[in-house]
C-alpha cells in the first residue's frame, strides 16, 4: 500500500482536519516509475562574507549586487567582499527598496530618498516637495514615490527635483497607499484595501492617468508584502471588512492561492505583524517560488508544482531544531550565477547551496507527514513501513539517525522509533520499520530528521494486514 507523503493530515482542538505542509523539505513533481513526486532538502545557506549590519535588501544592477546592510549602502562581489558606498540611514531593522534607471540607483530608505552612481556618488533627494518616502519605482524616465497619500513623480530633466503640481492621488477607495510596482511598464498603486493601475499618457501635470478597468478590489497590508511573480502582482492582504489572505493579482481580479491552512497560519498573526511581511520571487530549476517571510517561519508557494500537481503546493522553511523560528534567509538577488541572500538576524552574507541543508553551519531540522492511512472502518495490524530513498548522500562521516512516529487521532503522537539511514556511499540502504503497532480506524504518520540526513524521499509503501470487527 502506498501512502501519499507530499503533504500530511492532523487534527486541532477544534473540528478541523488540518493539512501539515513538508518543513524544511521541498515538493518536486517527477514521475520516476516509483511515485509521481518527491521530497529533496532544503537549500542550505552558505557564509562567505560580513557586511557593516543587518541586511535590508538587494539588487543586482549592471551585473554588479548592491544591498543596503545596516545604514550603508555597499556592493558585493563575487568572492563575498564588500564595498561601502555611503549612508542612507536607518532604522536598521527595517527593509528598504532598491531600483534604478539607465544611470541611477534609487534607494527608499528611513522614509527618504538616496540615488548613487559611480559619477555622483551617494545623493540624498533633499527637495521640501517629495516629503515622506514609503516606497519607489522607475518608470518611463520617472522615478515615482508615495507617502502613503499622493503618488510622486521626479522631473523628468533633474530626478532630485520635485513639482508639487504633478502630485496624482489613488482616489477609487480612501484607503492609504502601501507599495508601488511596475508591471508591463503599468505602475500599480498598491492601497490596503484596492489596488489601482496608472499608464504614462504624458501631459503638463500628473503624467500619468488611472486605468479604471483594471482596478482590483483587494489590497495589500504591508509596503514589503507585495512582489511581481508569474508576470502578476503577488501579495498577502485583503479586501474591505475581509481576513488577509495570499493573492495573485492581474486583469482586474485576485485569484486566491493560500489555501485554508495557510489562512489558519496567517491569523495566528495582528496586521501588525503582518505588515512586516517580505514576499519574493525566485524562479529556480523550473519551480516558480514564491517566499513569504513571516516573523517565525516562510512559507512558499510553487506555482510549477501546483499545475503538475492539480492542487496548491506549498512548504514551510525554518531555521530551528525544535518547532518554528524565523527562516534566515533574505533579500535574495539572483547574481554571479548563484542565489545570493542576507542573514535577517546577523552581518552574514552568503549564499544558498543545493549540496546540504545546514544554514549558516547550523544543524536544521526536516519533518513531513502522511495523509490518512484507512481501511474503510477495519482496523489494520502494520507489519512493515518503508521510505523509499535516495540514500548514502549524508555528512562525511556521519550515520545520522531519522524517526517515524503515529497519531490515531492527528493530535497525540506514539514515541518516535528510530532508525539509521546509512553513510556516505550507502545508496542500497532501505529505511524500513518493522512491527509498526496496529490502528482500530484510521493513523497518521510522521517522519523527522535534521540536515545531517541529506536525503530525498519518493515514496512510502506500508505492508498492512487488514483486521475486520
Amino acid at each position: 500500500m502506498q501512502i501519499p507523503i507530499l503533504n500530511g493530515i492532523y487534527t486541532d482542538n477544534g473540528p478541523d482536519i488540518r493539512t501539515s505542509y513538508p518543513v524544511n523539505l521541498v515538493p518536486v513533481p517527477k514521475k520516476s516509475g516509483i511515485s509521481n513526486g518527491f521530497l529533496r532538502p532544503g537549500d542550505g545557506l552558505v557564509a562567505n562574507g560580513t557586511g557593516p549590519g543587518i541586511d535590508r535588501g538587494g539588487i543586482n544592477w549592471n551585473g554588479v549586487c548592491y544591498r543596503v546592510m545596516g545604514t550603508k549602502l555597499v556592493t558585493l562581489a563575487n568572492n563575498g567582499a564588500v564595498t561601502v558606498l555611503g549612508d542612507v540611514g536607518g532604522p536598521v531593522n527595517t527593509l528598504v527598496t532598491m531600483d534604478y534607471s539607465f544611470d541611477r540607483l534609487a534607494i527608499a530608505s528611513g522614509g527618504r530618498l538616496y540615488y548613487w552612481n559611480s559619477t555622483l556618488g551617494l545623493v540624498q533627494v533633499t527637495d521640501p516637495d517629495l516629503g515622506i518616502v514609503l516606497d519607489v519605482v522607475w518608470v518611463d524616465g520617472y522615478f515615482m514615490t508615495t507617502d502613503g497619500t499622493s503618488l510622486v513623480v521626479t522631473e523628468l530633466t533633474d530626478p532630485t527635483q520635485v513639482n508639487p503640481l504633478k502630485y496624482g492621488s489613488s482616489e477609487v477607495d480612501p484607503d492609504p497607499v502601501v507599495a508601488l510596482l511596475k508591471l508591463r511598464n503599468e505602475v500599480y498603486a498598491l492601497n490596503r484595501n484596492t489596488i489601482e493601475v496608472f499608464d504614462n499618457v504624458g501631459g503638463d501635470f500628473f503624467p500619468f492617468q488611472r486605468v479604471d478597468g483594471a482596478q482590483i478590489q483587494k489590497g495589500v497590508i504591508g509596503t514589503f508584502g507585495c512582489c511581481v511573480y508569474l508576470e502578476t502582482v503577488a501579495f498577502l492582504g485583503s479586501g474591505r471588512n475581509e481576513q488577509p489572505g495570499i493573492y495573485l493579482g492581474a486583469n482586474a481580479s485576485a485569484q486566491k492561492i493560500s489555501t485554508q491552512e495557510i489562512d489558519q497560519v496567517l491569523l495566528q498573526f495582528t496586521e501588525a505583524q503582518l505588515a512586516t511581511v517580505k514576499l519574493e520571487a525566485r524562479n529556480d530549476k523550473n519551480h516558480q517560488h514564491l517566499y513569504v517571510h513571516l516573523p517565525d517561519r516562510t512559507i512558499v508557494y510553487d506555482a510549477a508544482a501546483s499545475e503538475a500537481l492539480g492542487e496548491q503546493v506549498w512548504f514551510t522553511l525554518t531555521t530551528s531544531q525544535v518547532g518554528f523560528s524565523q527562516y534566515r534567509a533574505r533579500n535574495l538577488v539572483w547574481a554571479y550565477d548563484k542565489w545570493l541572500v542576507g542573514d535577517p538576524q546577523s552581518s552574514t552574507i552568503g549564499y544558498m547551496v543545493d549540496t546540504t541543508g545546514e544554514h549558516w553551519g547550523q544543524i536544521v531540522r526536516w519533518e513531513f507527514g502522511t495523509l490518512i492511512a484507512y481501511n474503510e472502518g477495519n482496523g489494520a495490524i502494520f507489519n512493515e513501513l518503508e521510505l523509499v530513498a535516495l540514500t548514502g548522500r549524508v555528512a562525511l562521516g556521519k550515520d545520522p539517525i531519522i524517526s517515524t512516529s503515529y497519531s490515531v487521532d492527528g493530535q497525540s503522537w506514539s514515541q518516535d522509533r528510530p532508525i539509521r539511514v546509512g553513510t556516505t556511499g550507502n545508496t542500497r540502504k532501505r529505511l524500513a520499520w518493522f512491527q509498526q503497532g496496529h490502528m482500530r480506524n484510521w493513523r497518521i504518520q510522521r517522519f523527522r530528521g535534521d540536515t545531517q540526513a541529506h536525503l530525498s524521499f519518493a515514496r512510502l509503501e506500508a505492508q498492512i494486514e487488514g483486521l475486520a470487527y
